[in-house]
Parts: C-alpha cells; structure tokens; sequence
C-alpha cells in the first residue's frame, strides 16, 4: 500500500490525522499527573474506612482534601476519553460508528464529570 503522506509530513513524522503526537503526550501527561492523585486518593479512602458518614463528609469539606479530589476525578476522566478514543479510533473501522461512539464517549465524560463535581462541591461547601 502508498504512502499517502507528503514528503515534509513524513520528516515531521505526522501521520494522517497530524494530531498523534499531541495526543500521546496528553495520555502521558495525565498518567503522570493521577499518579501522586492516585497515591492521595488510595491513603484518603484507607484512612477513611470505618469512619462515620460525618466524619468522610468533614474531610472531604477541607481544602486541601476536596482540591487534589477533583483533581483526580477531572483528569482521570479526561485520560479515559482519551484512552477510549483511542480504542475507538484504532478498532472501530465504519466512519458513522466511529464518529458515533467518539461522541458518546465525549458525552459520557461531560455527564459523569459533572455528575462528579457537582456532588463534591456540594459535600465541600456543607449543601
């Protein structure tokens, strides 16, 4: 099969949707990110459990706990879109459906994310 790209694209090394590069940094940026969020995450659910309903709510009402929390959930969320889009592009073939389930996947992020922030929020500021 021909190569269909352009000679001055092949010396950039960009492949046909010219957005692979920044698309590999965004999911090694946000993997390095949940790393020390996912440490914090772990030790706060650890040294949460077994506490009162009351307890779990005053924590996370404190900033310097509900900031790194949402920090978390954002960008987990965001490097699941991506890993997903990923996915889709790479073994979904049929344009309609590829287009179809990038949307839903965006979607779904937006709805969750929201559904995620909303609720922590809530619980920091004592609604």
């Amino acid at each position: 099969m021909a190569d269909m790209r352009t000679p001055l694209n092949r010396v950039r090394g960009l492949g046909s949707t010219k957005s692979g590069t920044s698309h590999f940094w965004a999911v090694r940026v946000t993997s390095a990110a949940l790393f020390p969020l996912s440490l914090f995450v772990i030790g706060l659910v650890v040294s949460l459990a077994g506490s009162s309903f009351t307890e779990v709510r005053a924590t996370l009402g404190q900033p310097l706990v509900w900031v790194p929390v949402m920090l978390f959930i954002l960008i987990s969320l965001e490097h699941m879109r991506l890993g997903m889009q990923e996915v889709v592009s790479d073994y979904i073939h049929s344009e309609l459906l590829k287009v179809t389930l990038m949307m839903l996947n965006s979607f779904f992020v937006v709805l969750v994310g929201g559904i995620c922030v909303f609720s922590l929020l809530k619980i920091a500021f004592g609604g």
